[in-house]
């Protein structure tokens, strides 16, 4: 909290955000008094307003209305916000059983996680699964689609599956392509595309059937693993935030929509939630783009180092900010345990 803010202020500007975020109407003194236990008069109450208004932290849109927090008011109540879980246990719980019902694919997963989070906080979920170009291989299978095609499939240690169609320039029976992938599962285990990268160099150029089958097969493994990032982005909930008030005019929303539909744009986003090991709060103009300036957006990372990946959601500045990062919270945590 700024140094002009003593304890009354934060406890009249907290109550102000909690009834602006529950009403979408600008609080006055008296709801305020009404309302919460502030422990002073209405006359003190519109004091303290004002002097919340000089100082940048909230603003009156009419000479007769109420106020409404600024962007510097949401950080202020955040910052000073207690450090506790909104979610009843009860919907921790639900949570879980949630992900217990899949089957861990890491596509399942974070469709998964983009519905729960929408669904906990009405609000756009935003979910990144870890990238490919750091993962490491688990385990690749070779499966004979015809005698000269085959389906190679990567799963990750993340517990994420890509799969790529090969050809081959000569007809290729089963067995030579089972020994091709007992070659390459003991070859490239724990390996991530720098290191296929290396071993693909190394191959020898010959026609044999298998030497050729395999250098295909590494190809398509090489192509998997580095494939476009923004594939790795899904979002979901957008109903949910178009219902918001804030956003009824489309033209206002316009922008955000672009936004989300841009996958390599929004890993820039995200981006800088993966240098921060807790939940990571932008408000409004607090955002880089301009997209996300009448915003604000909640993330946190989940998984472990190069491994991991972002979940977040995106809500008007008027948000329940408590809720909001519990949820962020609780979600990362329980992804960290299934990619554990």
């Amino acid at each position: 909290m700024a140094a002009e803010l003593n304890p009354r202020r934060r406890t009249v500007l907290a109550a102000l955000v909690e009834e602006y975020v529950r009403s979408v109407q600008p609080v006055g003194s008296k709801v305020l008094v009404d309302r919460y236990s502030i422990g002073c008069s209405p006359a003190t109450v519109r004091s303290e307003l004002a002097a919340l208004e000089e100082t940048g932290y909230v603003y009156q849109p009419h000479v007769s209305a109420g106020r409404i927090p600024t962007d510097s008011g949401y950080r202020a109540f955040v910052d000073d916000m207690a450090e506790q879980s909104t979610l009843s246990a009860e919907e921790v719980d639900a949570i879980h059983v949630r992900y217990d019902r899949l089957e861990r694919e890491m596509t399942d997963v974070m469709r998964e996680t983009s519905a729960v989070l929408s669904a906990l906080t009405s609000y756009v979920a935003v979910v990144a699964a870890p990238t490919l170009r750091r993962a490491r291989i688990r385990r690749i299978s070779v499966v004979p689609m015809g005698v000269r095609r085959a389906l190679v499939v990567v799963v990750t240690d993340s517990g994420q599956v890509a799969n790529r169609s090969v050809e081959f320039p000569y007809d290729t029976d089963a067995s030579a392509l089972s020994d091709v992938e007992a070659y390459l599962n003991g070859m490239l285990d724990g390996m991530v595309v720098v290191d296929v990268l290396r071993v693909r160099e190394g191959v020898a150029v010959e026609r044999d059937v298998r030497a050729q089958a395999t250098l295909r097969i590494l190809d398509e493994v090489i192509d998997c693993m580095g494939e476009a990032d923004e594939d790795r982005v899904l979002t979901g909930g957008v109903s949910a935030l178009l219902s918001q008030p804030e956003f009824a005019d489309p033209s206002t929303v316009r922008p955000l929509l672009g936004l989300l539909e841009d996958g390599l744009s929004m890993l820039r986003v995200l981006s800088d939630v993966m240098s921060t090991g807790d939940v990571l709060v932008r408000i409004g103009h607090e955002n880089r783009m301009d997209a996300l300036e009448r915003v604000s957006f909640v993330a946190g990372r989940y998984g472990d180092g190069d491994a991991g990946g972002i979940v977040g959601v995106i809500g008007p500045t008027r948000m329940d900010y408590p809720r909001a990062v519990a949820s962020v919270r609780v979600v990362a945590d329980t992804l960290s345990d299934i990619l554990g």
